[in-house]
This record gives structure tokens, C-alpha cells and sequence, in this order.
């Protein structure tokens, strides 16, 4: 299967694999599309618009699930190896888009496609073998029940180290709603992918190839990656090289803006506990690097694997450290940081698992749930409910359906405070002391993201006061969100956002000497709005109400504990969204107009 010879940058096909008949077919893409929607999470709405899968239902044997790579994977552009994952969540029931960078990424990219889109269901659990294009679907019952790491490393050693594999744990085979798909001990994290592949039998997929794409301009390709890479070890990038993406604990706990005890507080007494700087004095730290990258943001800390028997590491961010730790009351960094390996092992999204798990300790603390074991500040309490959730057993079992579930089956007013966003677990940003991100969370496609939306950077500026925002900040927050909507499908680390000085300038070069294509950064502008009303049509298709743009009443009628300065009305959230979709060009409640889909070229969506 040779690549479409007139191309630079693509292969000009996605592989379609029907794992019911153990069947495959290449699918074209013309060149159009793939200037429209590029790669990653846009290319990935509209294969997944195409196959019709916003009308399905997510663990269904009709879903499709995509593995989306990008014009860059290959080159050498720094932070390029990246690939999305995208289908309907079984979360949210909305449009899921998780990233992940590994040579995953550059495998399914040398395989000979563009994408690789998972329909039907295999009979029997199995794993999925991509070879140049060529498909095999085999048994594999032997996998059943073991863990991330030991399903690659069993792989590894039957088939040989030349495959990349994405595997499934325990979580994804059991259906955990926000079970993640792992690979080389990275996820594609968010929504419950890994339930997806659950549900169609797929323990794993291994990926290898020969079919390189060509660059328009090879060495003036060349010439700029070299630059890129050295602005790459600037000031933009500094603290996430010397201490990682946990440096954001104390600062946000300075500012009243770390979530505590699902949501109660703004800040944690034990944050000192669990910071960067007290790890780095206790444990062995070394640093890593995702494939094709320079920056080397990956902080990974010494911990004894109670799984395993012996000392191992487990990466630490930012996102982990809060939802395992201060989100459920828990200043134990040792037990942290067993929490975080457990979720990887079992392949569950550690933000979902921290948050779901907060908020059933807050049940309990009401007397709305009789388990008196699971309670904030026990570190058993929360490596017990992990190990639950991921076999499903006991309690763990309706942990695993996520928040949202949880609240609408307990009732009794649980949904006020159930930490979640169209079914999305909030991040660590405090909606109510960060009022601009608490917009980005309520309009988020995916729900309550901090990735789709950097609408934090304009909190953390001086556009805006962020415990009293206006409607001037919703046309900040959009310009975020597009930005973001760029990044995630060319694909770029959004850790290079600071070494830009032109985004839309340096991505239309970028582009430009990749494909060929005469791009120009208003062009890549009116991409960057046409991904994003893509994904709105895909949950409007689901069933997106207008209703569904909100945050939980908690956030809306309660001040912090810790800072009652830190308010957010109804009224004031409805404003702001109300800006956010005039400013969009869709009406008031959030449709796109058909001026707007005409100007976009999505009439025919």
C-alpha cells in the first residue's frame, strides 16, 4: 500500500479495521479534508463524524475508535510524536479526544496510514497485529487480567522489541468508565478509551512499519527543527525540565486554587508534604524524555511496587499529585505515589480516580453511603478503592461508573457536589478562585479539561481578575481554546506554547514546509474555529443540550471555606457563556449558526 505519491506529510488513507470479520480497508482522505482538520483530535472528529459514531453508543460493537497521527509524526520537529486517541466516551457520552506522545506514534505513522479506526467487536479477547498495513487478529486469552506493564512486556517477548504496542489493564477489560490505553508507561488518559477496547475484546494493539511520508522542504525542515529544539531549553520551558509539571502545587496553593477535599477548600494544609522540592530531598528522581522530544519534562521518583516486590519509579505531574493527593485529603507522599503506579498498572485516568473517589468520601462523611473505611486523609482508604475499581469489586464497582453516575444513582442532592463536567472529572484548578478557567471548563466538548482550554493562562495574568471575571475574558478564553484545537491536531506539546512568538506564524511555516501547502496563519486561525464547531456538531448529533454547559451548584452557590472572596454566581457563569458562544458566532445558548458553518465550511456537517 504505497503512499499517495502527490502528498507530503500524508499518507492520504486511513486504515479501517472491522474487528468482527477480521477484515481491513483503506479508506481515502482527500487532500481537502486533510487541510481542513490536519491531524490528531480534528482529523479524529471527522473520521468520527464520517462513520456516524455520535449517534451510537460508546461500549457498542458499532463505535469507532481512532488512533490519529499527523503530518508531523516522523519529522524532526521536537515534541511531534504524538497521536490522539478519539472516540464517543463512555464517560461523558460525548466527543473524547485523548493525547499521548510515544513511538506509537511513529509506528502507526510508518504503517502506512494516516489513522487506524477500530470498528465492531472481536469475538474473544484478542489483540490486533498492524504489519505494514497488513492486519492479523489473534487470541489471546493468556492476557486476561494482567496489568499495563506485563501485557507489553509478554508481548515484547513473544513478538520481538521492533513492535509498538497500546495495551489495555484490568480497568479497560472490565469496563471502568475512564479506564486509560497504555503505552511504554504513557496514557491516552482521559474519557475511558480503554473501556472502548474493552468492550470490543482488544487486550492490545502492535504496530510497525516501513511507509515513510515525504517533507515538502526536507532541509529547510531540518534547519528549522534545529532551531526549535535549541529555543526548546529556554526560560519558556525551564520549570517543567528542573521540577516538572508538580511544581504547580505550592503556587496554586498560594493562590487558593488547589482543590481540597473534593472541592470543600482552596488550599491543603499538607501541600509542603507532597511539593517537588520535598520528593527531590527524599527519593531517588530521574528525568525522561518522550520520544522526539527535547524538553525531558518527565520526573520519575523511587518507590518500592507493592504489586511487584521491588523498587521502581512511577512518573509524577502535576494532575496526579492533586487528585490522589490534597483532592482526597491525602499528605502521604509514599502513598501518593503507590496510588499513581496503582492507576497506571490498571490503566484507570488518575484525575477521574482521585476525583470519583473524593467525592464518595464526602458521601460517606454525609452518612450517604455506608463505607466507613473510605474516608479524606486515609491513605488505605484510597489504595483499597483504587484496587476496587479496577477489578470492580465491592464499592469499587460503583466507582467505576465515575461521579456523575454515582450522584444520579445515590440521589439526594449528591449531583450539587459530585466534581464533574458532562460527566468529566474536574482537573486542579479551582473553578471559583480561577473564574476564567471555570468558563473553559462549563463550554469544554469534552467536558471539564485543562488541556482543551488554557483558559488558566489568562487567570494567572493581569487580563483579568480572577475571582471576579467578566465577559471580556470569554473572547481570551476562546483564544485559547483555538489554539489549543491547533495544537492537539498538528500535533505539537503544548509545552512549546512559550517558545513561539507567533503561534499561527510559526505553525503556517511549519506547515508549509512539511506539506507544501501555501498556509497562512489566518488560514491555520479559521482551522483552529472550524475543529472546534466540528466537535460541537459531533455532541450536538449525541444529544448536547444547552443545559449541559454549567458547573456543579457547589461552584455556583458556595464561596471557598478558605477564601470567601472566591464567588461564582449562576448568574455570572451564564453571562460568560453567553459571551463565549456570541463570540464563537453561534447563537446565545451555543448551536452553531448556519453563517457561521457556511464561513467554516462545515454546511455539509
Amino acid at each position: 500500500m504505497p503512499t499517495c505519491p502527490h502528498l507530503f506529510g500524508y499518507h492520504g488513507a486511513y486504515l479501517r479495521v472491522n474487528l468482527s470479520s477480521a477484515t481491513a480497508r483503506r479508506v481515502p482522505i482527500p487532500e481537502i479534508v486533510l487541510r481542513h482538520f490536519l491531524g490528531g483530535s480534528g482529523l479524529g472528529t471527522y473520521i468520527l463524524l464520517s462513520e456516524k459514531s455520535a449517534t451510537t453508543e460508546p461500549l457498542s460493537s458499532d463505535s469507532a475508535i481512532a488512533f490519529v497521527f499527523s503530518p508531523l509524526v516522523g519529522s524532526p520537529l521536537t515534541t511531534s510524536a504524538k497521536f490522539a486517541v478519539v472516540s464517543k466516551s463512555p464517560l461523558t457520552d460525548r466527543l473524547n479526544d485523548s493525547l499521548a506522545s510515544s513511538r506509537f506514534a511513529i509506528a502507526g505513522k510508518k504503517s502506512g496510514c494516516d489513522a487506524l479506526v477500530l470498528v465492531g467487536s472481536a469475538g474473544e479477547p484478542s489483540i490486533l497485529i498492524v504489519d505494514d498495513g497488513q492486519i492479523d487478529l489473534q487470541p489471546a486469552p493468556d492476557l486476561v487480567g494482567l496489568d499495563c506493564r506485563i501485557t507489553e512486556e509478554r508481548l515484547h517477548e513473544q513478538f520481538g522489541t521492533d513492535w509498538q504496542i497500546a495495551a489495555i489493564g484490568p480497568a479497560g477489560e472490565r469496563r471502568v468508565r475512564y479506564a486509560t490505553i497504555s503505552h511504554d508507561g504513557r496514557h491516552a488518559g482521559r474519557g475511558g478509551s480503554g473501556a472502548v477496547l474493552g468492550a470490543k475484546h482488544l487486550k492490545a494493539i502492535l504496530i510497525r512499519g516501513s511507509q515513510r511520508t515525504r517533507w515538502a522542504r526536507s532541509t529547510e525542515l531540518t534547519d528549522y527543527s534545529k532551531s526549535l529544539s535549541e529555543r526548546s531549553f529556554g526560560p519558556a520551558t525551564a520549570k517543567y525540565r528542573e521540577l516538572g509539571t508538580a511544581s504547580n502545587l505550592l503556587v496554586f496553593n498560594r493562590l487558593g486554587a488547589l482543590p481540597t477535599r473534593n472541592f470543600q477548600q482552596g488550599s491543603f494544609e499538607g501541600a509542603d508534604k507532597l511539593s517537588p522540592e520535598t520528593l527531590l530531598a527524599a527519593r531517588e528522581k530521574t528525568r525522561a524524555y518522550c520520544a522526539a522530544c527535547t524538553i525531558g519534562c518527565e520526573h520519575i521518583y523511587a518507590v518500592h511496587d507493592q504489586i511487584h516486590g521491588a523498587e521502581d519509579g512511577v512518573r509524577l505531574e502535576y494532575e496526579n499529585l492533586f487528585a490522589l493527593g490534597p483532592l482526597c485529603g491525602i499528605d502521604d507522599s509514599n502513598a501518593v505515589l503507590q496510588a499513581s503506579k496503582q492507576c497506571d498498572l490498571l490503566g484507570i485516568d488518575t484525575i477521574s480516580t482521585g476525583g470519583t473517589i473524593a467525592f464518595a468520601m464526602e458521601c460517606v462523611q454525609r452518612g450517604l453511603i455506608d463505607a466507613p473505611w473510605l474516608k479524606f486523609g486515609s491513605a488505605q482508604s484510597l489504595l483499597r478503592a483504587i484496587a476496587q475499581i479496577g477489578q470492580r469489586d465491592g464499592l469499587g464497582d460503583v466507582l467505576a461508573e465515575g461521579s456523575r453516575i454515582m450522584a444520579h444513582n445515590i440521589g439526594q442532592g449528591t449531583l450539587a457536589f459530585a466534581p464533574q463536567v458532562k460527566g468529566l472529572e474536574i482537573p486542579g484548578y479551582e473553578p471559583r478562585a480561577l473564574q476564567t478557567m471555570a468558563l473553559g471548563f462549563a463550554v469544554g466538548t469534552r467536558g471539564a479539561d485543562h488541556n482543551r482550554s488554557g483558559a488558566y493562562e489568562i487567570d494567572f495574568s493581569e487580563q483579568v481578575d480572577r475571582r471576579h471575571v467578566g465577559r471580556e475574558a470569554a473572547a481570551l478564553a476562546v483564544d485559547t481554546e483555538n489554539k489549543a484545537a491547533l495544537m492537539d491536531s498538528l500535533i505539537l506539546c503544548k509545552f512549546l506554547r512559550g517558545v513561539f512568538g507567533d503561534f499561527y506564524t510559526e505553525a503556517s511555516h511549519i506547515l508549509n514546509l512539511v506539506t507544501g501547502w501555501d498556509t497562512t496563519p489566518d488560514e491555520l486561525q479559521i482551522c483552529a474555529k472550524r475543529i472546534v464547531s466540528a466537535k460541537k456538531l459531533f455532541n450536538i448529533r449525541a444529544g448536547w443540550q444547552p443545559t449541559e454547559d454549567t458547573l456543579p451548584d457547589r461552584f455556583l452557590r458556595q464561596e471557598l471555606l478558605d477564601d470567601p472572596e472566591a464567588r461564582l454566581s449562576e448568574d455570572r457563569l451564564v453571562s460568560l457563556v453567553e459571551a463565549y458562544n456570541r463570540h464563537r458566532g453561534w447563537t446565545p445558548d451555543g448551536y452553531p449558526t448556519e453563517e457561521e458553518l457556511s464561513k467554516l465550511g462545515l454546511t455539509d456537517m
